[in-house]
């Protein structure tokens, strides 16, 4: 066991393994801390391999992440996060002091929500350092206050935005001659199903059937079935069939050219996501909240519910 305190300008660190004990002074408690580890480790007859923060991050990138959903966005996270000053230290002294400094770094320069999901990612890095390769002791993460995510973005859209950026994509009818074309059957689609954009990308014929559709692997890893309305058949009608999925778009390219879209029609602050939340509302006013969640795929019913607020007059005329 350890014992850390200050004192004056240097920290005392003293440790006792086995009734064996040991003491030092060090500048900084992080480098007291890290002595304290290795230290422990050689009196157990133990030692830490020499690696790095980066080390793990590369590990995890090339072992682990090709085995996940959403491997490819961790792939281009973890490459980002190696690049940052913290990739270079040390696994065995890293402390919580050192993931606190880099969130607070970070959080001036991206939003809490994406300072919440890099800290999500790391920790899951730090745990296979720890539980699978040996190469951590300690849950550094442990004490460290991930920042709040703001609320979820319920912004609706309106049937003049979207006739604005379906000509901004080319889209006069229900055509798919160009890539902007299917970007905006893609978009329509996604008002009529509620699926997220990486399920519409991903979707490929053999999982479309008369009136529904069949996603293997949903976000959360299960499979869903999605119910097909008129509109979102003639969506799929328009697409030529051929071997690649069904709307052949990579995402990349459809996130450029929504973008440069949506620039086009002066239309503000909307995101190609926002057709969930719209697609959600839009069903709320047909489906009861026990089929709307097993439509969209959500687990907990509490999240639904703003979908089916109505005043007290609106309910009253249904009795």
């Amino acid at each position: 066991m350890a014992s850390i305190e200050k004192r004056g300008r240097t920290w005392r660190v003293r440790i006792m393994v086995g009734g064996q004990k040991v003491s030092a002074s060090f500048p900084t408690k992080q480098q007291a801390a890290a002595w304290a580890l290795q230290q422990q480790a050689e009196m157990r007859g133990e030692r830490l391999p020499a690696k790095t923060v980066g080390d793990a991050l590369e590990r995890f990138a090339t072992e682990v992440v090709p085995n996940r959903r959403g491997g490819r966005w961790e792939g281009i996270r973890l490459k980002s996060l190696g690049r940052e000053p913290i990739a270079r230290r040390s696994l065995a002294a890293l402390t919580g002091a050192d993931i606190a400094a880099w969130r607070d770094a970070r959080l001036k320069e991206v939003s809490s929500a994406t300072v919440a999901r890099e800290m999500a990612l790391i920790r899951a890095v730090l745990e296979k350092s720890r539980r699978e390769w040996g190469w951590l002791r300690d849950k550094p993460m442990a004490e460290v206050a991930v920042p709040k995510s703001p609320p979820s973005r319920k912004r609706r859209i309106t049937q003049v935005e979207i006739e604005r950026v379906s000509l901004a994509l080319g889209l006069t009818d229900l055509e798919a001659r160009t890539a902007e074309n299917r970007v905006g059957l893609a978009f329509l689609f996604a008002l009529e199903t509620a699926m997220r954009a990486g399920e519409i990308l991903g979707l490929h014929w053999r999982d479309v059937h008369p009136k529904h559709v069949v996603l293997p692997r949903t976000k959360n890893g299960d499979r869903r079935e999605v119910p097909l309305s008129p509109r979102a058949r003639e969506i799929l009608a328009a697409l030529p069939r051929t071997d690649r999925p069904c709307f052949d778009l990579h995402a990349g390219s459809r996130d450029t050219l929504w973008r440069q879209a949506v620039k086009r029609a002066g239309i503000i602050d909307l995101h190609f996501h926002d057709s969930r939340a719209e697609a959600i509302w839009r069903l709320s006013k047909k489906l009861d909240v026990l089929e709307l969640a097993r439509v969209i795929g959500h687990r907990d019913l509490r999240s639904l519910m703003i979908y089916y607020q109505a005043d007290a007059d609106a309910l009253a005329d249904k009795l």
